[in-house]
């Protein structure tokens, strides 16, 4: 029996983002139709449980300038939609949501206020486009070559550079007057 991960969203009004919460992935399938299916399939955990989901999308979207990430934490997809406009819901299917289909409330820009808010921070991601990608029989030809975090030297990260006294010269003591 196959699980489904957590799934956020967040949308612009040409866009959706889909950030599929499943760390430590093995194997990860994405698929995006022009029709709005998108499907996901990994395994995760000491045990390799299966995870899987299809999403049925309010809209139609395009393939071709979509854009996915796979990272340690995460599969990051930004999901061009085929028309301008704002989506009801994420999903075509009315009434409430699957219990793991939520808001990303830290991409979340309300239709009134996208004016002036920009792209979220994406943290630098190497994105591929889904199109042309050959995610079928190809298990990681196209997923190796998506990145994740692709050298990154986490050596220097230790510290933060504040070297061995973080604290500096602060005075220990809780009195003012001290």
């Amino acid at each position: 029996m196959s699980r489904h991960p957590e799934v956020k969203w967040a949308q612009r009004v040409d866009k959706v983002y889909v950030t599929v919460q499943l760390p430590d992935s093995k194997n990860a399938k994405v698929d995006l139709t022009p029709d709005g299916t998108f499907t996901f399939s990994a395994s995760a955990g000491s045990a390799d449980n299966q995870y899987e989901l299809k999403l049925e999308l309010f809209d139609k979207v395009n393939v071709e300038e979509s854009k996915i990430n796979v990272g340690v934490r995460s599969i990051f997809c930004v999901v061009q939609k085929a028309e301008e406009g704002w989506w009801k819901r994420l999903l075509r299917a009315e009434g409430k949501p699957p219990h793991y289909v939520k808001v990303d409330w830290d991409k979340w820009v309300d239709e009134d206020e996208e004016e002036g808010a920009g792209e979220p921070d994406l943290g630098g991601m190497d994105f591929s486009k889904f199109g042309g990608m050959g995610m079928g029989d190809d298990p990681m030809g196209a997923m190796g070559a998506m990145g994740g975090m692709g050298g990154m030297d986490f050596s220097k990260f230790g510290g933060m550079g504040m070297g061995d006294d973080a604290m500096g010269d602060m005075d220990e003591s809780d009195d003012e007057g001290n």
